[in-house]
């Protein structure tokens, strides 16, 4: 599963330097899903105190110069998954930390997921999830996280 969740990420952790201008970003292959269109109406200007940038792809956003915040709709639901699952602001979310301290942060039980690739020496991730959950909760929920303690019944 990890590896899964890594492939696309990785081509876009190299973006997450460079100049100013449009943001060069790979649209998700569900990209045209008309609920990634309900995010894509409801996401802020501001992230994490960064500035939106324009993208060249469809349903994917970019914030900060160079850009520490990016953002793709369209991804496919992972299911069960062994990556941390938190919640922040009403939306759960799986971290992957492989790239520390280039994190990818994708939506846990909402089809179809939203990828969120932070760069941590810019911004901080959880500030950034918070002000991107009213444009991602526009997703429907289908299942929330669960810890071990919520399967096992202590």
């Amino acid at each position: 599963m990890r590896a899964r969740l890594l492939f696309p990420s990785l081509a876009l952790l190299g973006l997450l330097s460079g100049c100013a201008g449009t943001v060069a970003l790979q649209p998700a292959d569900a990209a045209n899903d008309p609920a990634c269109a309900e995010v894509m109406v409801r996401l802020p200007d501001v992230v994490a105190g960064l500035d939106r940038r324009s993208t060249n792809a469809q349903s994917t956003a970019a914030w900060g110069t160079p850009a520490g915040v990016i953002l793709r709709c369209g991804l496919p639901d992972t299911g069960p998954s062994v990556l941390p699952c938190f919640t922040v602001d009403g939306v759960d979310w799986l971290r992957d930390d492989a790239n520390d301290p280039n994190f990818t942060f994708l939506t846990y039980g909402r089809n179809p997921a939203v990828e969120v690739l932070i760069d941590s020496t810019a911004v901080s991730g959880t500030n950034a999830l918070s002000d991107l959950s009213i444009a991602v909760g526009a997703l429907e929920p289908l299942r929330i996280c669960i810890d071990a303690t919520d399967v096992l019944g202590n």
